[in-house]
């Protein structure tokens, strides 16, 4: 007679899921400005947002540090 092995015993409610870091940033955003809080669909579609603005300023500011190290070379 084989035994079921119980990951979460009775009366415990199970672990919570890993969270994405675009989600948990999506959600640290929402809460910091008290935002109203959105559908799960929204909130992705919120994380990827504002992961690529994350990243358009990251570019950003590449590209001003490779304009000014140009410019203190090349003069």
């Amino acid at each position: 007679m084989q035994r079921s092995l119980k990951l979460v015993p009775s009366g415990l409610s199970p672990p919570p899921k890993p969270m994405k870091p675009l989600l948990f940033l999506a959600e640290a955003f929402i809460n910091t400005f008290g935002i109203t809080q959105p559908t799960p669909e929204a909130a992705d579609r919120a994380a990827k947002f504002i992961a690529a603005l994350m990243g358009l300023v990251i570019l950003g500011v590449l590209g001003v540090g490779v304009a000014a190290l140009y410019i203190l070379v090349h003069h």
